[in-house]
């Protein structure tokens, strides 16, 4: 059972007791990401993420992680285009200190010039290291290629030049814009009673900023083709098609079409382009909800001298899932998946705390396991084949690292 609170000022607490475990899953949610940066300050929500843990006026750095480690506990951050969130999973007994600490990241790093120094030299690594990675790195060009300048085609990163502009009053002023209350989840799940939300309200039910800057332009979806250069053993390709945006009527039906084409190993792309014609070692599909927009990719890579090949296939393959439909074997087989993963993702309590903190942060709503079931269950072949024939239509961007010059898709 899900109980929900919201504070005076305006901070949401969602709480999951889970009463057979012996852990607890901290998440504290803040909605914004690389999509509320300009060019100018792109990459700043991370970089913020990154700085919470050099410091708070009472903890170093080091004593942050010798907190944890010293209780058992495991601490860490993520950024995404649309959300960021600081989270901490402990023992049951620990949760207050787990708090206590979250807390004082949040409201009291200090954001010290030397660590600022230190840690945009870390930041500036992992850009690095992701350029290196270019089955990675690929999939942030067909963002670009399919939303232009929109900031929702940004990297999550920033780049090099925009980080050498932050400072401490930067990400202050960055905190006080989107870091408000009406803007904050914490979302709590595992072996913890409902009193532990009075404790996250002593921390952050009292403190005030202005309401959020949140302006939303939605995106366009541009067909545009992207392409870079690059000594690689193998070509990295993307198609992007325009998908549906997050608590869409169809979500439910897309999943399923998703699984189908390359979700999984017995997916239409896997069994095509792997299995039978032996042209990728990686291949699959995934769909990107927004709160206004979505993207489905599609990935594969191969030799440079196969990519033509590998491109009909997809094209092929999808030509044919529009043409024939799928089958009511695929169908089942997709809903039982979804299910599965479904019951499996809810015996962790990261999962939940996730699962919670995004849906009151983007949604509002929280669904019952009985709730979606149903929704899976009301999925039929007509629904998906519709959104099949909907979405794979000749309006697609594609984004291409490959060691040619001259590629043409």
């Amino acid at each position: 059972m899900i109980k929900k609170y919201t504070c005076q000022n305006g901070v949401r607490i969602v709480l999951e007791n889970i009463p057979t475990v012996r852990s607890v899953a901290i998440g504290v949610w803040i909605g914004t990401g690389s999509r509320n940066e300009s060019k100018e300050n792109n990459g700043i929500s991370h970089f913020l993420e990154h700085m919470f843990f050099k410091g708070t006026k009472t903890r170093s750095a080091r004593e942050i992680a010798e907190a944890f480690d010293s209780i058992g506990g495991q601490v860490n951050a993520f950024t995404s285009k649309e959300y960021t969130c600081y989270y901490a999973k402990v023992l049951d007994e620990h949760s207050q200190i787990a708090l206590d600490i979250l807390s004082d990241m949040f409201f009291h790093s200090t954001f010290d010039e030397e660590e600022l120094k230190k840690e945009k030299n870390v930041v500036l690594e992992e850009i690095k290291m992701y350029e290196d990675t270019p089955d990675d790195i690929v999939h942030d060009l067909l963002s670009k290629a399919s939303y232009q300048n929109h900031p929702l085609g940004y990297p999550i990163l920033g780049t090099e030049e925009t980080l050498n502009t932050f400072n401490g009053d930067s990400l202050r002023q960055y905190m006080n814009d989107y870091y408000t209350p009406d803007n904050v989840v914490v979302s709590v799940a595992g072996n913890i009673d409902e009193s532990f939300i009075n404790e996250i309200e002593k921390y952050f039910g009292s403190y005030n900023t202005d309401h959020s800057k949140r302006e939303f332009i939605t995106p366009e979806f541009h067909t545009e083709k992207i392409s870079r250069k690059k000594e690689t053993e193998q070509a990295h390709l993307c198609i992007g098609y325009n998908g549906l945006q997050i608590g869409d009527r169809d979500i439910y039906s897309l999943i399923v079409l998703n699984n189908i084409l390359g979700g999984s190993m017995s997916s239409r792309l896997f069994q095509e382009v792997r299995e039978q014609r032996g042209l990728a070692y990686s291949v699959f599909s995934y769909h990107s909800s927004f709160q206004d927009s979505g993207l489905l990719t599609i990935y594969g890579g191969t030799g440079a001298n196969q990519l033509d090949v590998l491109f009909d296939t997809i094209k092929d393959t999808l030509a044919t899932l529009k043409k024939e439909g799928i089958t009511s074997k695929e169908l089942k087989n997709s809903k039982e998946q979804m299910k599965g993963n479904l019951m499996l993702s809810l015996e962790s309590t990261n999962s939940r705390m996730s699962r919670n903190g995004k849906n009151e942060l983007l949604l509002k709503k929280h669904r019952s396991l009985d709730e979606i079931i149903e929704l899976v269950n009301e999925v039929n072949e007509s629904s998906v084949n519709e959104l099949a024939n909907r979405i794979f239509t000749d309006q697609y961007s594609v984004a291409l690292i490959s060691p040619n010059e001259d590629v043409q898709m």
